[in-house]
């Protein structure tokens, strides 16, 4: 929506999560060179395996745990639809599974086609953090997947070591699944560490992981994705995987994998994000505007109350009809919209962008405060 309305106002679009940046040379020429070479047919229903034995290597490199690359990986059309096949696989009618919001707007409407009853418990702000305890009293024995998302989907939070513990604990006595969403892996700040549930055993032998390639190589339109999990839940995700799209785009999957030989090319990542983050930050010290604080994503939370009390819709609304630039009122990642404050701001864009949106939200500061 936030997209179109900046479209048809000509806003600076700071809404949307995608850079504004232009993708490695070097993997379009790769992908190029493999449509040139006759790479163009089917791939295998489960991907290439060059691309499953690459990822199962980083994934061996840089958290401890073996993947099996023919039974327990498999590379999807995106990360949404990684998860739409995992919650339709393994969720049933009579089912609930536990979201944790503000959330990631794919993930309810999977749950409901699924036939299973979504539980919801909010974060904590403004640290964006899980209240375990509510977690834990929302487990009941209809319980069967709870979904967590790090880093973190609208709020730039992330999961720390003592959080995946607590999860750890909370499940061990159980057969409930975790869903982790993980596109943003790679981009997380301050000297953070990524806690993947690969990380810990007891929790990646009950969890599905989800990954995003557009994510990782600002190629979100190529919409190409992989899902980890063990093998008897993937033969399950594949039976989904095989009738929705059956394979994903052959030579991104051959460009891919020989992308992925050089590992910097992910690794620079926190430090280019964090960058962006850095200077949209600067942009705006001195303004009304406060930051909530992000760790990773590329995504940053704005509180506007010092300049108005407008619903966050309303106000969103009028700084792309007004004042020329597009951010996402953070109230739409819950189920009953709270009234709040707070905006979703994209900072992984260039400094052109940022200087732009950034120059039309102080005009909005100045003239709402006048």
């Amino acid at each position: 929506m936030m997209t179109d309305l900046a479209s048809q106002h000509n806003a600076v679009n700071l809404s949307q999560g995608f850079p504004d940046f232009s993708v490695s040379d070097k993997l379009i020429n790769l992908v190029t060179t493999y449509m040139k070479n006759g790479y163009n047919q089917y791939a295998p229903m489960p991907g290439i395996i060059e691309l499953r034995e690459k990822i199962a290597e980083k994934f061996f490199n840089l958290y401890n745990y073996n993947y099996n690359p023919d039974t327990e990986i498999t590379i999807t059309s995106g990360a949404t639809q990684a998860i739409y096949a995992t919650i339709s696989a393994l969720v049933q009618e009579g089912d609930e599974v536990i979201i944790i919001e503000p959330a990631y707007d794919s993930y309810v409407p999977a749950v409901r086609m699924a036939g299973a009853t979504p539980v919801f418990i909010q974060m904590k702000y403004p640290e964006f953090k899980i209240e375990w305890n509510d977690l834990n009293r929302a487990i009941n024995s209809r319980t069967k997947l709870i979904i967590i998302n790090t880093p973190h989907n609208p709020s730039g939070s992330v999961l720390s070591t003592e959080d995946m513990e607590k999860l750890q604990k909370t499940i061990s006595s159980s057969k409930i699944m975790v869903l982790s969403d993980e596109v943003y892996e790679h981009i997380v700040f301050d000297g953070y560490e990524h806690q993947s549930v690969a990380r810990f055993p007891h929790l990646a032998e009950r969890s599905i992981i989800v990954g995003s390639f557009g994510k990782l190589f600002h190629a979100t339109g190529w919409k190409t994705g992989y899902c980890l999990a063990p093998a008897e839940m993937m033969k399950e995700i594949r039976k989904i995987h095989q009738f929705m799209v059956f394979c994903v785009n052959t030579p991104i999957q051959y460009a891919l994998a020989e992308f992925l030989k050089n590992s910097d090319t992910f690794l620079h990542l926190p430090a280019i994000f964090q960058e962006r983050r850095n200077y949209f930050g600067h942009l705006l010290n001195n303004s009304l505007y406060k930051l909530t604080p992000s760790a990773g994503t590329y995504f940053q939370i704005i509180d506007y109350s010092a300049i108005s009390d407008e619903q966050d819709v309303d106000f969103a609304i009028r700084l792309v009809k007004d004042f020329g630039v597009a951010a996402i009122p953070l109230s739409v990642f819950y189920r009953e919209k709270p009234k709040v404050n707070l905006l979703r701001v994209c900072f992984a864009k260039s400094n052109e962008t940022l200087n732009a949106g950034v120059a039309q939200l102080l005009k909005a500061q100045e003239k709402l405060k006048a």
